[in-house]
């Protein structure tokens, strides 16, 4: 028995083959020298391809015959390819199979074939290769630019750049659903926006969405409704419906909606709340599949740490005296004048039993995400205020609310919120010979994401689209590219590297939406009205503090296209975003990433491994083994797992990167089984004073099998 519990792999006989299957079970194998079969892995993927893909993919004679017959057959959108001439076309595939790509992982290869590709109608045959689903997204996304579509060839197949699973799965399809990750929504306070909502919810988890809402501004149970006492049923109820709503619209039978809900900690349902996800809750109020988040102002740390009690406050009767809802009143900032108002009724528990119970609950299930509420907004250059998240808690922007007629029409259409997502591969963007270019095409791709998106049924979501042109660039594999490096994640040189490389993709991401305004001479809608208009947002930051200050990581940056800009770099892009505008409100959010990571070889996202070889459960396949990408039997010791390396200097990592995304950072905390709820309370604390905006999953080293994925956000995620 080996350190990771690995037996020695048996010989196997001269002229026996073995099936891709079993060579990817190898990886769990030692060799006969106690080293990882990495090769098998890749005989594994190259097996699949001979045993089962070839077998099960459709032969074309050439690329005319193969787009005329998916075109003819409904399975292409004609309307995208006729934007381009066919010789165009045909060099534009040309060049994605120069590449000579090939899977770096059999789960790679697998998870592309079963959940990406272009199949029959049936399911039965395969209709594209990973290059012709590259060209089909990059045409779509490009919209007739030629030297886009091209730019995008070249970031995708070179995995520098990778769509998120909706734009990779769906672009360029006749049957498809939109190309966007998620969706956040306000309810507000009255009958109409609840019944608005759940419809909403309906028809975006129709088209492939994550939904989250917020509920801080709903009446608590027992508020009066139309002056008449203990009338209000609270959020549990609305949380009831949505759950059911959501399992409805389950896409076809393809999978379950996915739902998330947000309240504020001052609300007076929150102990109830919290209730529906403890393990032996009623039957009558637990909730089962919807995602909980709890939003937190800095006030409750305050009374805990002052062994205070904290009062939670009547929504209604707060919009009543403030006019305007509870989740657009800054607690802490009203807190002591909220407590001696005998207007609001209010209620107290003890706050340190509020932090209690929430651990319990994140010991029980993992739930609830956490959103710091005046980090987050203290953080926002955007005017207005951020309420909530998403069912990953990356997204992070301002919404408005809408108010409706008798009839149920708009009398106001606010703003809600669209996650128009894709991810950097770090490693291979730190490869790439035009830093610049990647990030400038990413947002470019990007932009066109959330530009092709109109979800006519939710008037809110789409003009809360049309007016941010809201984008989120996320990172992965930040734990493989430090590997590959021999650095250790979270020590010295790794957080150098991190502050280094958010900084350079901070600035290359704000030319790239400045030279778009440029272009088009448009701006994001209230432009003028935010901190990038009067400057304020730049003088946040001293360029001193952009470059590398270890030797290693500046030798790696010098070997590089990557450039961290100069004080003289910065001072000319703030003067041209004051000048000529940004075209999208919000450019950068770190998803957590699952599937896209294993197509791109990349590490989830930029928290550490969670092992070193993953262990997988996919479908009628069974287990399926992906080591860590970049890892090798050479390189072992810098491929720590999450558990050993414990949740500060993951938070210090995160802490570090925090301070150049304009949204936020799936930040996912790992425990051992040793742990205590003390241990998460003190977690929660150690990042609210590290500036984190939010906290994902709590993940315990016993809850799930090691190596198994949690479920939740299936949107972001994927």
């Amino acid at each position: 028995m080996t350190a990771l519990g690995k037996t020695v792999a048996e010989p196997v006989k001269r002229g026996e083959q073995l099936d891709f299957h079993a060579l990817n079970a190898l990886l769990n194998l030692y060799d006969d020298d106690g080293k990882i079969q990495f090769d098998k892995d890749r005989e594994a993927a190259n097996q699949y391809f001979l045993q089962h893909v070839n077998q099960n993919t459709v032969f074309f004679h050439d690329l005319s015959e193969k787009l005329d017959y998916l075109v003819e057959n409904n399975y292409y959108d004609p309307e995208v390819l006729d934007k381009y001439d066919f010789e165009f076309v045909k060099s534009l595939f040309k060049r994605a199979y120069a590449f000579k790509f090939r899977f770096q992982s059999f789960l790679g290869a697998y998870k592309y074939y079963t959940s990406y590709t272009l199949k029959t109608f049936d399911g039965r045959r395969y209709l594209e290769r990973f290059e012709d689903r590259v060209c089909m997204v990059a045409l779509t996304l490009a919209d007739g630019d030629r030297a886009l579509s091209e730019n995008l060839v070249d970031e995708i197949m070179s995995g520098r750049f990778q769509p998120a699973t909706p734009t990779f799965l769906n672009s360029g399809k006749a049957q498809r659903g939109e190309p966007v990750s998620c969706f956040l929504l306000r309810i507000e306070d009255n009958m109409e926006s609840i019944g608005r909502a759940i419809n909403s919810a309906l028809q975006l988890s129709k088209r492939g969405g994550g939904v989250a809402l917020l509920l801080s501004n709903l009446r608590e149970a027992g508020a009066p409704i139309k002056k008449i006492e203990n009338q209000s049923s609270g959020v549990i109820p609305v949380m009831k419906l949505l759950e059911d709503s959501f399992s409805y619209a389950n896409q076809l039978g393809a999978r379950q909606g996915a739902g998330a809900v947000y309240l504020n900690a001052h609300h007076p349902d929150i102990l109830s709340f919290l209730d529906t996800k403890r393990e032996n809750a009623d039957e009558k109020i637990r909730i089962k599949t919807l995602s909980l988040g709890v939003v937190i102002p800095d006030i409750t740390f305050e009374l805990a740490k002052r062994n205070d009690d904290m009062y939670l406050f009547s929504p209604y009767d707060v919009e009543r005296i403030y006019g305007k809802p509870f989740a657009d009143v800054s607690v802490s900032e009203h807190y002591e004048e909220m407590v001696e108002d005998p207007r609001i009724r209010k209620t107290k528990i003890n706050a340190r039993q509020f932090f209690q119970t929430l651990a319990e609950i994140q010991f029980e299930s993992g739930y609830p995400y956490i959103m710091f509420e005046d980090t987050v907004n203290a953080a926002n250059p955007i005017e207005g205020r951020i309420t909530h998240s998403n069912l990953c808690s990356e997204i992070l922007q301002v919404s408005t609310p809408s108010t409706y007629n008798e009839d149920l029409s708009y009398a106001e259409i606010g703003e809600d919120i669209s996650c128009n997502l894709g991810s950097l591969n770090v490693a291979m963007a730190m490869d790439s010979p035009d830093f610049a270019r990647t990030i400038e095409t990413s947002i470019r791709g990007l932009t066109a994401v959330s530009e092709q998106t109109s979800i006519d049924s939710v008037p809110s979501i789409r003009k809360g689209n049309e007016a941010a042109h809201a984008i989120g660039l996320g990172q992965m594999n930040l734990h493989g590219y430090l590997g590959r490096e021999h650095i250790h994640y979270g020590s010295e040189e790794g957080l150098d590297f991190t502050n280094a490389y958010f900084a350079a993709v901070l600035y290359q991401c704000l030319r790239a939406s400045n030279r778009i305004a440029r272009e088009r001479g448009e701006r994001f809608a209230h432009f003028e009205n935010s901190e990038y208009a009067s400057g304020v947002y730049f003088d946040r930051f001293d360029p001193a503090d952009f470059a590398p200050t270890t030797d290693k990581v500046r030798m790696l940056f010098d070997a590089s296209s990557i450039h961290t800009p100069t004080a003289a770099d910065w001072a000319q892009l703030k003067a041209d975003v004051m000048e000529y505008g940004l075209f999208n409100r919000n450019l950068q959010a770190v998803p957590p990433t699952g599937s896209i990571s294993y197509i791109n070889n990349s590490t989830s996202s930029i928290h550490p491994i969670a092992s070193k070889i993953e262990i997988r459960k996919e479908g009628k396949i069974g287990r399926v083994y992906y080591p860590a990408p970049h890892m090798d039997n050479d390189n072992l010791e810098f491929f720590r797992d999450a558990y050993e390396i414990g949740y500060e200097r993951i938070i210090d990592t995160y802490a570090v990167a925090t301070r150049y995304v304009d949204q936020g950072l799936s930040l996912t905390l790992f425990f051992k089984d040793t742990a205590t709820t003390r241990d998460i309370n003190r977690a929660q604390i150690y990042a609210w004073r590290k500036g984190i905006k939010t906290l994902y999953y709590i993940r315990l080293r016993q809850v799930a099998l090691e190596g198994t994925e949690i479920e939740g956000c299936v949107s972001c995620m994927l």
